[in-house]
C-alpha cells in the first residue's frame, strides 16, 4: 500500500443511506439520534472499506460528536452522508459530517456535525498514533478535497 497517498485534510468519504419509516416520528421527522446513526453507519463503512476493522489489538474509538439540525429530514429520503477531514493529529482523526438528502442537494446540508476518532491500542487502553498504513488505506476510499 506505499503507492497509496495518505489521508489529507479535506479528503472526503460519501455514503447514501434509505431513511426508514421506523427513524421517523409521527410528523415524518427523522429523529435526532437517527442523525447519529446515520453518522457512525457513514464512519463504520469508511473504516470497513479501508480494511481496518472494529476488533484486534488496534481500533478507534470516537471521542467526541455533535450535531446541528439545520432543516428536518422528512420521510421518504435517501441521505447522502459526507465525511471531510477536517484535521489529522498524532492519534486524533476529526471529520466534519454533513447529512444532505439526495432528492433535494441544491439546498445544501439538512444536518452539519463534527466527530473526533482516537486511534487506540486495545490491550492497554491508551491512545496510539496513526500507523502510515491506516491513513493510507483511509487515503485511498476518499476522494480529494475540493
Amino acid at each position: 500500500m506505499s503507492d497509496q497517498r495518505p489521508l489529507a485534510t479535506g479528503d472526503v468519504f460519501e455514503i447514501d443511506l434509505p431513511m426508514r419509516w421506523a427513524d421517523a416520528d409521527m410528523l415524518r421527522h427523522m429523529n435526532n439520534a437517527v442523525y447519529f446513526r446515520f453518522m457512525e453507519e457513514a464512519r463504520v463503512q469508511m473504516l470497513a472499506a479501508a480494511g481496518l476493522q472494529a476488533a484486534g489489538d488496534v481500533g478507534a474509538v470516537v471521542v467526541h460528536c455533535s450535531c446541528d439540525f439545520m432543516r428536518a429530514i422528512t420521510y421518504p429520503a435517501t441521505v447522502r452522508v459526507r465525511l471531510i477531514v477536517e484535521k489529522i493529529g498524532r492519534s486524533s482523526l476529526t471529520q466534519i459530517n454533513e447529512l444532505f438528502v439526495l432528492e433535494d442537494l441544491a439546498a445544501g446540508p439538512y444536518a452539519r456535525g463534527k466527530t473526533v476518532l482516537v486511534c487506540t491500542d486495545n490491550l492497554n487502553n491508551c491512545a496510539i498514533p496513526w500507523a502510515n498504513e491506516a491513513l493510507s488505506s483511509l487515503g485511498a476510499v476518499c476522494s480529494s478535497g475540493t
